[in-house]
């Protein structure tokens, strides 16, 4: 699979420099976590989840999470892990070529043995499990019953846990929850995927919601619990790990409108914050976020001219409008390329709009 693999080869070669490089769920763990994109979530009740997976993946989704936890209701626990088995078994009795990295979303660590063994030869399609509510108190026992789901299975199977409970929200609590949680995640790194920012529920702790006019860095609570997540986990020294963006709500996208410059605002900053890959919870909201993840032109040859400044140094920009200086810009720098490769490299003059109106199709 690959990003805009949807696209003709003609409309692929007037929007790119560089295209999107190819990836499959054996890829390595960095350029699997760079190219998760728009990872959307989809409730594990639905009768068609294997006919929805396979229409999603033909319209550019590369990677979803299967929902057992707050997209369904309580009452629904059974009745969704029993159609989760019979979905997925459907979808590895057809074809494999295509089909998206595919996680389940669980609900307690327990449920990953037991989901892992009770799916059988459907387990191979799993690239791994989300790890909801995840806490220095819990993370241990979530990644140890993966570990273990992992060793059963003899096959590798990556963690997502997600941010979002409230010792992250509180201020006197949060510093050390954080360092606690840094730890934990360091013990299990090359079972750690990437690290999602659960901000609805952060906003729950304290009665909030944005509107679609307002980005999750509108609300000072959030954008300081989003501050110090980058400052402890996005850290580019090798301790650090791969960071989504927090979900976009709303989806009234396909006629613009307040919503869907909401969420390109939102994508701005995420990726100005050192956050890769957005979590959603439409389908309208995928070419928004994969059109936004196509580096440009400029970035492109910002970046390239940093990297090979092996000595260092300053120099002006071949667009001609800043400064690149070799030392400082040069982490930025191997972020945009590791982007670059997963979402490819717009031609010059190519943007934001022209992207999204070739994925949707316009």
């Amino acid at each position: 699979m690959r990003h805009f693999g949807q696209l003709g080869a003609e409309v692929r070669r007037r929007l790119f420099h560089i295209e999107p490089q190819s990836f499959d769920r054996r890829s390595d763990a960095p350029v699997l976590a760079a190219a998760l994109g728009a990872t959307l979530y989809c409730p594990a009740t639905r009768p068609t989840l294997a006919a929805d997976v396979r229409r999603q993946a033909a319209r550019g989704a590369v990677s979803m999470v299967l929902c057992l936890e707050d997209a369904i209701a309580d009452s629904q626990v059974r009745a969704a892990e029993a159609n989760l088995l019979t979905q997925l078994a459907r979808l590895a009795a057809g074809p494999e070529d295509g089909l998206p990295l595919l996680f389940v979303r669980v609900r307690t660590a327990e449920q990953i043995g037991d989901l892992t063994r009770r799916l059988g030869a459907a387990a191979r399609l799993l690239s791994g499990y989300v790890l909801p509510k995840f806490t220095e108190a819990t993370g241990p026992g979530y990644l140890e019953r993966l570990a273990e789901a992992e060793a059963a299975l003899g096959q590798r199977l990556f963690g997502m846990p997600v941010l979002e409970s409230p010792e992250l929200a509180h201020l006197e609590r949060r510093g050390s929850e954080l360092l606690g949680v840094a730890e934990v995640l360091a013990k299990h790194r090359e079972r750690v995927l990437a690290v999602r920012l659960g901000v609805a529920d952060l906003c729950a702790a304290y009665g909030l919601r944005r509107s679609p006019e307002l980005t999750a860095y509108d609300l000072p609570l959030v954008a300081g619990a989003i501050g110090d997540v980058v400052n402890v986990l996005g850290r580019t020294d090798g301790t650090g790990f791969t960071l989504t963006g927090p979900v976009w709500e709303y989806f009234g996208l396909p006629g613009g409108g307040p919503e869907l410059d909401g969420l390109r605002r939102e994508l701005e900053l995420d990726l100005a914050n050192g956050l890769l890959g957005k979590t959603c919870v439409h389908p309208s909201q995928l070419p928004v976020v994969h059109a936004r993840m196509v580096v440009s032109h400029e970035e492109y040859r910002d970046a390239s001219d940093i990297l090979r400044r092996e000595a260092g140094g300053v120099s002006a920009s071949d667009y001609r409008n800043k400064m690149n200086e070799a030392g400082p810009h040069r982490r930025w720098a191997e972020r945009v390329l590791r982007r670059a490769a997963a979402f490819g490299v717009a031609r010059a003059g190519v943007g934001f709009a022209e992207l999204l109106s070739a994925v949707r199709g316009g």
